[in-house]
């Protein structure tokens, strides 16, 4: 039988994670999502469309009234208003209700763009997650949150909306290719970082295995990444105090992710933003020099970068302005005590975060020499 982690708000059910190592169990959700009544969108992109959308179009058949599959092209630059106007648009012509249903297939940013989709068609449709990355089986198809990005806005625009089930085929990760693979990582990197030194002494003792996508090594690592995550966003569900803890990494990582025209994959920009993110937490001296060089040093087996080139340090800190983590002008920064152990901070200045890009920055200068 799956694994099942379940999700609670208000001390009352929201809904499961189910772990697997197939598609086909799925159907044990059935009754319980009630579709035999329904029409069911599964949206997904280019990508994942060839991989799976014919597989879980064909269990849905025959359970319900009608499945139809909506997809868009694959990459964070298609995570527009834009592409949610082209999903509303489609469930429209198909004629769905607020009784219907739609499926979440893919990465991070097929969740994002569908939850927010759930969100806003019709004051609200259920949806369900079925994430096919690392990344998103460790954290973007967790808690609720929903968006897309606007302009150079990184997720501005988004909802706060529960899913009915997030289903994880373990087996997907295998598909995935190297780089996907390690972006992931970067997630589950931060969440040891944030949380559980215990933790993350398992992923340094089982790193041969993780590299090698040992099945059972994966979701023992999955599930410990998701029980983090529930025990923070149960408490905090809308953000309000310690889930901003999440975002480790995310300030300066995204600022960087948007700079390098997302030419890198999230989890590596999450991965520069830790780093970052440490080195300061040494500058404010929460962390020492051989604890700061331990953290950076740990994202290099899982080939997660530490150093990026081709950046304007002073355009990445432009960046962290328009980041929505902003409070009273103030950026609620996340740094490190130890690991294991993260605080938020809103006494990280400019000249802080320009020092730590600098760091990040002159390494690859310094290598290349």
């Amino acid at each position: 039988m799956a694994a099942r982690l379940p999700i609670n708000y208000n001390k009352k059910p929201c809904y499961d994670i189910v772990y697997a190592d197939n598609f086909r169990e799925l159907i044990l959700e059935f009754e319980d999502l009630e579709i035999e009544s329904r029409n069911i969108c599964i949206v997904t992109d280019s990508n994942v469309e060839a991989l799976y959308a014919t597989e879980i179009k064909s269990l849905f058949e025959n359970h319900c009234r009608k499945v139809v599959i909506f997809s868009f092209p694959a990459g964070e630059q298609h995570k527009t208003l834009n592409t949610v106007k082209d999903a509303y648009t489609f469930l429209i012509q198909q004629g769905f209700t607020r009784k219907d249903l739609l499926v979440a297939l893919g990465g991070g940013v097929v969740g994002d763009l569908t939850g927010y989709t759930a969100a806003t068609y019709l004051r609200g449709i259920d949806f369900i997650q079925i994430p096919t990355t690392l990344l998103s089986q460790v954290d973007s198809s967790i808690g609720g949150k929903t968006g897309v990005d606007f302009d150079q806005y990184k997720n501005m625009v988004g909802a706060f909306y529960m899913p009915k089930l997030v289903y994880i085929n373990l087996s997907t990760l295998k598909d995935l290719e190297d780089r996907q693979f390690f972006s992931g990582m970067g997630e589950v990197m931060k969440s040891a970082l944030i949380k559980d030194a215990v933790f993350y002494e398992w992923i340094i003792t089982n790193m041969y295995e993780i590299c090698e996508r040992n099945l059972i090594t994966l979701e023992e690592m999955v599930i410990k990444t998701d029980q983090i995550k529930k025990a923070i966003v149960e408490k905090d569900p809308t953000e309000k105090g310690e889930r901003a803890l999440l975002n480790l990494g995310h300030t300066i990582g995204h600022a960087i992710e948007k700079a390098k025209n997302f030419e890198l994959a999230h989890g590596e920009c999450v991965a520069l933003g830790c780093v970052a993110a440490a080195f300061i937490s040494k500058k404010h001296k929460l962390l020492s020099d051989d604890e700061f060089y331990e953290i950076r040093d740990m994202f290099v087996p899982f080939y997660l970068p530490i150093t990026v080139d081709n950046i304007n340090p002073d355009e990445i800190v432009k960046l962290t302005k328009s980041d929505k983590k902003m409070d009273a002008g103030k950026i609620k920064f996340i740094l490190l005590k130890k690991i294991g152990k993260a605080v938020i901070d809103t006494t990280v200045t400019e000249e802080d975060m320009l020092e730590a890009v600098k760091e990040l920055y002159y390494n690859e200068v310094d290598m290349t020499e």
